[in-house]
């Protein structure tokens, strides 16, 4: 049978029916699933193979709606809640060790939710909010669920990671390491911080990949410009068209950029998630539902910067990774 061929127009659903074998039997966690977002359309193209689907939030209610969402667009998924704040480590441990008191292997993990794009915030742990919800909390998240990860390798499947970047970290100098254990609310710029964040998750899947040794394959990738609930937030809409991807009414530009749907969107994460042609190639980046790596910046794909980050993150977290 031809591989199958995927594009920008792709949407998630066709390629939850393409790789429907891949995807069967598998338990998934998606992080960040709220109604009117990417992760809330992944797991809807997924649950109907899937085994299990585990959605994330930190709002139960929000969580509630969406696996009520998912069930009537799929009556046959098997999908549970899990409550988890990135933004709180603590919260992070606590869910961790909720979902790790299920004796069920986790297959696959898609780190999908993103903070808000807006002013400078703390978070309870003192650390800057976009960065820490983007990707302090993710990594700890991984760190306490990669028992479950391995305990789902096979001889013909390795557990997989996924990282929801953006093409807009090329717009971004990198992450800057001087701010992250000691967040100057002087240096902040909203659109800055969030490329750093995205910058900060494609290092992280490649590092990942490297340390450990073959055992889960990590990946990032672009889900494209989409019109999510993320960016009709009100405190996120002013930096938004300063970017000039939102018009003065607050609607997407089409004459500036080329939108995707919100079904188009999620297509590269299933692709990251599930196309077997990807396990040769551990750490890749994807956009428009194929390996991009070319396109990331060198400050994102450089190994001293992914092994600094890494080193820097499990000294904030408090705890070190292993395999």
């Amino acid at each position: 049978m031809a591989s199958p061929a995927f594009s920008s127009t792709t949407t998630a659903a066709e390629v939850a029916n393409a790789f429907s074998d891949e995807i069967r039997g598998k338990n998934v966690l998606i992080t960040g699933t709220s109604l009117g977002g990417i992760g809330f359309e992944t797991a809807v193209a997924i649950a109907k193979y899937a085994s299990l689907v585990v959605i994330t939030g930190y709002n139960a209610e929000r969580l509630k709606l969406s696996e009520d969402a998912i069930k009537k667009a799929v009556p046959s998924a098997n999908v549970h809640q899990l409550v988890l704040d990135l933004s709180s480590l603590t919260d992070v441990r606590r869910a961790a060790e909720v979902f790790n008191a299920d004796p069920l292997p986790l297959h696959v993990l898609i780190h999908n939710a993103a903070a808000t794009i807006g002013p400078f915030r703390l978070t309870v742990d003192n650390l800057e909010s976009q960065f820490a919800t983007d990707h302090f909390g993710p990594f700890l998240l991984t760190k306490l669920l990669a028992s479950k990860l391995l305990a789902a390798s096979t001889l013909n499947f390795t557990p997989r990671v996924i990282f929801l970047s953006s093409a807009g970290h090329a717009r971004g100098a990198g992450v800057d390491f001087t701010v992250l254990e000691h967040p100057d609310a002087a240096k902040y710029e909203i659109s800055q911080a969030y490329f750093q964040a995205k910058s900060a998750n494609i290092l992280t899947a490649i590092e990942l990949s490297k340390r450990s040794k073959g055992a889960i394959n990590a990946y990032s990738l672009s889900p494209g410009v989409i019109f999510t609930n993320l960016a009709q937030k009100e405190e996120s809409r002013a930096e938004f068209q300063a970017l000039g991807m939102l018009g003065p009414d607050g609607l997407p530009n089409e004459q500036k950029f080329q939108w995707k749907t919100l079904q188009q969107g999620a297509a590269t994460t299933v692709v990251a998630a599930f196309d077997p042609r990807l396990d040769d190639s551990p750490g890749a980046y994807l956009n428009d539902c194929v390996i991009a790596t070319e396109s990331v910046a060198h400050h994102s794909s450089d190994p001293a910067n992914a092994k600094k980050l890494w080193t820097i993150t499990e000294k904030i977290i408090g705890e070190t990774f292993s395999f």
